[in-house]
């Protein structure tokens, strides 16, 4: 099955250790595409470096939870970087009130600002959501932030709300992205979005090293397992695994295409 990661923290510490062989391992397992986001400027920088090193692609941004800490120093180096031609992504950015490590403001601020740069630079921005379990208060927020916005070019990624809110962010013009989240208690919604979902706007991700699905290992996924999400995904359409691996492939190609050719992860690469 052809495969992708359209989100994947390879920069992250809990690879330091083996980062070339986690790669390698993708390799083999038949993903052709690895996209690597930051969550604030340094991480941004290994991933803009890791990106040239390993031929890989990646996204510049700083995240909701780090959002306050962020002032106009942080957010200068982040445009900075946005411009790299390996970054083909703003992000990841978005809103989390579930945690709430930045105070909404401060969220709100940082999110419009990354709106922003996506339209002006023609960049899609991956956007990260939570609300409190059996709220919706930041899909709300999130959505009306994009129509506010103009609607620029987005990727809600490793899904999570009511199919409600799916329906409006795709006629919003969004893709979506499928993490193993999805198998989580409480996102059983998931299941009729993954139906609904246009096949040239749907993508799949690890959220490594987040968000183990079902076999892998809990405390450190890696880009390999997304092949769980994808039969998921394959089963939840009804469509065959060959044909949902060229579907991702092409979705992936289509939404990251400020680059010409996307860099080819395949064992017959050189």
């Amino acid at each position: 099955m052809r495969l992708i990661d359209s989100h994947a923290h390879l920069q992250a510490e809990a690879f330091e250790a083996d980062r070339d062989e986690v790669i390698a391992a993708a390799r083999e397992a038949g993903l052709e595409r690895i996209l690597v986001p930051g969550w604030d400027v340094d991480s941004s920088r290994a991933a803009v470096a890791l990106a040239q090193r390993a031929h890989l692609l990646a996204a510049a941004g700083i995240h909701p939870h780090v959002s306050a800490a962020a002032g106009d120093r942080e957010w200068q180096a982040a445009v900075e970087l946005a411009g790299h031609e390996v970054v083909v992504a703003i992000g990841e950015t978005g809103l989390d009130y579930d945690r709430g490590f930045s105070p909404r403001d401060a969220q709100l601020a940082n999110l419009r600002r990354h709106l922003r740069l996506a339209g002006e630079l023609g960049k899609p921005a991956i956007l990260h959501c939570r609300s409190k379990p059996g709220e919706r208060d930041a899909q709300d927020d999130l959505l009306h932030e994009i129509e506010s916005a103009g609607s620029p070019p987005a990727l809600l990624h490793s899904f999570s709300g009511p199919v409600d809110y799916a329906e409006r962010a795709l006629e919003l013009g969004l893709w979506i992205s499928f993490s193993g989240l999805a198998f989580r208690k409480g996102e059983e919604p998931s299941a009729g979005v993954a139906q609904l979902v246009p096949a040239d706007r749907l993508l799949v991700e690890t959220d490594c090293p987040y968000l183990s699905p079902p076999g892998a290992p809990r405390r450190r996924n890696t880009p390999e397992w997304v092949a769980v999400t994808a039969r998921w995904l394959a089963q939840q359409r009804g469509v065959a695994t060959d044909v949902l691996g060229g579907q991702l492939v092409a979705s992936y190609d289509r939404l990251f295409s400020r680059r010409s050719s996307a860099p080819d992860l395949s064992p017959a690469s050189p």
